[in-house]
Order: structure tokens, then sequence, then C-alpha cells
């Protein structure tokens, strides 16, 4: 094995690719392709012109399994999460599953953890706290 080190999401260790992408929740996705469809169905002269089966299913995928469905509720939750100085993937890892106490966020995201950050038990607590505001009143 060369020098590289070996990727691993529990430490934020990602990989090349990752270093400058934009990780996005499936709700953001959800805005992003339904806004394209938009687009392509005004464009369309053939209203019955039929979408790419890969762009349906992905479109499908992302709606069915969104936590937020209201675009305001998905900017929110954006919002809440990016005050913690959140990495990309934490961000979206925790936007797209919603956990409910403090053990089940380090469970799914153990770099939460790591020395060095100002996320302690009470911080963790606080955001998810936050999310669930927006999930309630969404």
């Amino acid at each position: 094995m060369s020098g590289e080190e070996e990727e691993n999401a529990a430490e934020l260790k990602l990989g090349e690719d990752f270093v400058k992408a934009k990780c996005l929740m499936n709700g953001e996705v959800s805005m992003i392709l339904e806004h394209r469809l938009e687009q392509l169905q005004q464009v369309s002269e053939d209203p019955l012109n039929q979408m790419p089966q890969v762009f349906e299913k992905s479109l499908q995928y992302v709606k069915r399994f969104s936590r937020y469905k209201n675009p305001d509720a998905v900017r929110q939750v954006r919002e809440i999460l990016s005050r913690h100085q959140l990495a990309e993937f934490e961000l979206a890892v925790l936007g797209n599953l919603c956990p409910e106490t403090v053990e089940e966020a380090i469970a799914m995201v153990p770099s939460l953890k790591d020395k060095g950050r100002d996320l302690d038990d009470e911080a963790i607590e606080k955001m998810l706290n936050d999310l669930a505001l927006v999930k309630k009143f969404e």
C-alpha cells in the first residue's frame, strides 16, 4: 500500500473526492430535481415526453427518504446544522437520518466526538432539539 491514508468516514477521512465536495441532504436533491423537472416540462413540445428512467427513480427516491418536504424546512435544517461547524458529510448524514438522541447521533456520526471540537453532549442535544422543532412545525 502506498503512503495514502485509508478512508474512514468515522474519522472524516473521506478521500480526495470529498475534500471540496458539497454534500446535499435528500430534501435538497429533491428540490433541485423538481426544479429541473419543471424546466424540462416548460420547454418540452411533447407533454407526454418521458423523463429518463434514472431521473424519475432518483426523484422518487429522494422524495421518499427526505425527512423534510417543505423547502423552507430544508433550508432551516441546513442553517441549524451549519451553525455547528460540521463537515459537509456530517451535515448531510444528520439532516438525512434525523437522530433523536445524542447517542444515536454519535453512533451515526462518530466524528462528532472528535477532540478539539466544541460539540459536547449538550450542544449536540440542542442541535437535535432544534431539528425536531423544524420537523414538528413543518
